[in-house]
C-alpha cells in the first residue's frame, strides 16, 4: 500500500516529455547567437536540408540548416571550411541530441567585411553620394558602350551575348580590369578615369560575376565609389548575383541584378526599335498628310482673301464711294456757305458797334459829362474851402498876440536871449529888455524890479 501510494505521487516523465521540456528550456534560455567553427561531417539529404558538425580544437556541436535558409547562401558549404553561423540553440527530440539550428552562415572573416561595408555605406549615404538627385539618365540609344570588367570572366560573355542579340549595331569598347584582389580597386579606378578622359563612350557598364563578400570587395572600395560619383558618363553597376549588393551599386546611376540585365538596360531591343521606327514613320506620314491638307485649306482661304482685297476691286469700291460723296459734299459746302454768310453779317454789325470812331464819340460824350461834373465838384469844393478859410482866419485873428497888442497890451523879452518875461524874479538891475507894442518895440534897461 505504501509502495503504490508513493508510486502514485511521483511525477514520472516520458522520454518525449523530457526532451520537449529540455528543448523549451534551451530555446528559451539562449537568444540568437553567433558561433564560429569548422565544418565537418557535412550531409546533404534529398530534402534540401544540410546537417553538419561545427567544431573547434576542444569541442563540437551538431548543426542543422533547413532548406529555406540554405537557399539564401551565397557560397557552397564544404568540410573543413571555417564559417560564422548565426543560430538558435535547440534539441532534436527524436534522438535527444543538443544542436544548433543555423539561420545564417558566412565564411569566417566576412563578419568584419560586412561591418566595414555597412560603415562605408552609412558614411557615403550621409555625404549624399547615393542621392537620386545625382543620378544621370541613361541614353535612349547609346552610340558606343564601354564595359569595365575582366576580359576573361563570364560577365563579359553574358553582356556581349545580350548586346549582339538586342542591338548588334552598337559598338562595344572593353576596358579590361582586375575584378578581385588587392590591385583590383586601383585597376577599376584607372579604367573609369580613362573612359571619362577619352569620352569614347556615352554609357559605361561596370560588371563582374558572383562570389563571396571577400571576392566582391573591390566594388566596395571607397575610392571606386567616389570615382563613379565624379564621372560625367552614366554608369550601370552589375556586380554579382541578384542577392548581392555593393557600394558601387548604390553610387552608380542604375543598378542591374546581373550582367545580362545590365546589357538589357543599356540598349533597347532591336525589334522594339524597329517597331518604334515603323510607328514613328507611320506617324510622320500621317502628320505630313494632315499638314499638307491643312496647308491646302489655308492656301485656299488665303487665295479667297486675296481676291477680296485685290487692288482693282478695292479701287472700284473707292470710286463708287467717291461718286456717292460728290453730291453730299456740294450740299455740305452750300450749307456751310449759308451759315458762314449769316455769321459774317452778324460779325459785321458787331464790328461796326465796336469801331474806333463809334467808341471815340462815346468816350467824348463821357468826357464832357465827366468834365461838367468835375467843374461842379471843383466849384463846390472851392466855396467850402473859402468858407472854412474865412472862419479859420477870424478864429486865428482872435487868438493872435498881435490882436492882443492892439488892445493895449505889450510883450517883454530879456535880451540878448529874447526870453519871454513872465516873472519879476527873472530880471536883475542892469538887464536890457525889449518891449513889443502893437506898432513897434522899445529897448530899455532895468533900474529896479519890485514884486507885488
Amino acid at each position: 500500500m505504501h509502495d503504490s501510494e508513493a508510486s502514485f505521487q511521483r511525477d514520472i516523465y516520458s522520454v518525449s516529455r523530457l526532451n520537449s521540456e529540455v528543448r523549451a528550456v534551451l530555446e528559451g534560455s539562449f537568444p540568437l547567437l553567433w558561433v564560429e567553427g569548422e565544418i565537418s561531417n557535412l550531409a546533404r539529404p534529398a530534402s534540401g536540408h544540410i546537417y553538419f558538425t561545427l567544431k573547434d580544437p576542444h569541442a563540437q556541436v551538431r548543426c542543422a540548416m533547413f532548406r529555406m535558409k540554405r537557399q539564401l547562401l551565397r557560397f557552397q558549404p564544404e568540410n573543413g571550411l571555417k564559417v560564422l553561423i548565426r543560430g538558435r540553440v535547440g534539441l532534436y527530440e527524436g534522438r535527444g541530441e543538443f544542436q544548433l539550428v543555423a539561420e545564417h552562415m558566412e565564411p569566417a572573416g566576412e563578419g568584419d567585411l560586412q561591418q566595414a561595408f555597412e560603415a562605408l555605406k552609412f558614411k557615403l549615404q550621409q555625404e549624399g553620394l547615393f542621392d537620386s538627385a545625382h543620378k544621370q539618365a541613361l541614353p535612349l540609344l547609346p552610340k558606343r558602350i564601354g564595359v569595365v570588367t575582366s576580359p576573361s570572366g563570364a560577365a563579359i560573355r553574358d553582356v556581349l551575348s545580350v548586346l549582339r542579340r538586342r542591338l548588334p549595331a552598337v559598338p562595344v569598347l572593353i576596358y579590361p580590369v582586375a575584378v578581385q584582389g588587392e590591385e583590383a580597386p586601383r585597376s577599376i579606378i584607372n579604367a573609369l578615369r580613362l573612359a571619362e578622359q577619352r569620352q569614347d563612350c556615352d554609357l559605361l557598364i561596370l560588371t563582374r560575376g558572383g562570389g563571396s563578400l571577400e571576392d566582391l570587395m573591390a566594388f566596395n572600395d571607397e575610392g571606386v565609389a567616389r570615382c563613379i560619383h565624379a564621372l560625367t558618363l552614366p554608369v550601370i553597376s552589375a556586380v554579382g548575383h541578384e542577392v548581392d549588393f555593393t557600394i558601387a551599386d548604390f553610387v552608380a546611376d542604375r543598378r542591374a541584378p546581373t550582367p545580362s540585365v545590365a546589357a538589357e538596360l543599356a540598349t533597347p531591343d532591336r525589334l522594339e526599335v524597329l517597331d518604334r521606327l515603323n510607328s514613328l514613320q507611320r506617324r510622320i506620314g500621317l502628320g505630313t498628310r494632315r499638314h499638307l491638307a491643312s496647308s491646302n485649306q489655308s492656301l485656299q482661304a488665303v487665295a479667297k482673301r486675296l481676291e477680296r482685297i485685290h487692288p482693282g476691286i478695292r479701287l472700284q469700291q473707292r470710286q463708287q464711294y467717291l461718286d456717292e460723296l460728290g453730291p453730299h459734299l456740294l450740299r455740305c459746302i452750300r450749307r456751310r456757305l449759308t451759315q458762314d454768310t449769316g455769321r459774317l453779317g452778324l460779325l459785321a454789325s458787331r464790328l461796326r458797334a465796336v469801331t474806333p470812331g463809334h467808341r471815340l464819340n462815346r468816350q467824348q460824350e463821357l468826357l464832357r459829362g465827366l468834365r461838367h461834373r468835375l467843374d461842379l465838384a471843383l466849384g463846390a469844393s472851392l466855396r467850402a474851402k473859402q468858407h472854412r478859410l474865412g472862419s479859420a482866419s477870424g478864429t486865428l485873428n482872435a487868438l493872435s498876440p498881435l490882436a492882443t497888442l492892439q488892445r493895449g497890451y505889450s510883450i517883454t523879452r530879456l535880451l540878448p536871449e529874447r526870453t519871454l518875461l513872465q516873472d519879476v524874479g527873472q530880471v536883475q538891475c542892469g538887464d536890457r529888455l525889449e518891449t513889443r507894442l502893437a506898432n513897434g518895440s522899445i529897448t530899455s534897461t532895468v533900474d529896479k524890479a519890485v514884486e507885488n
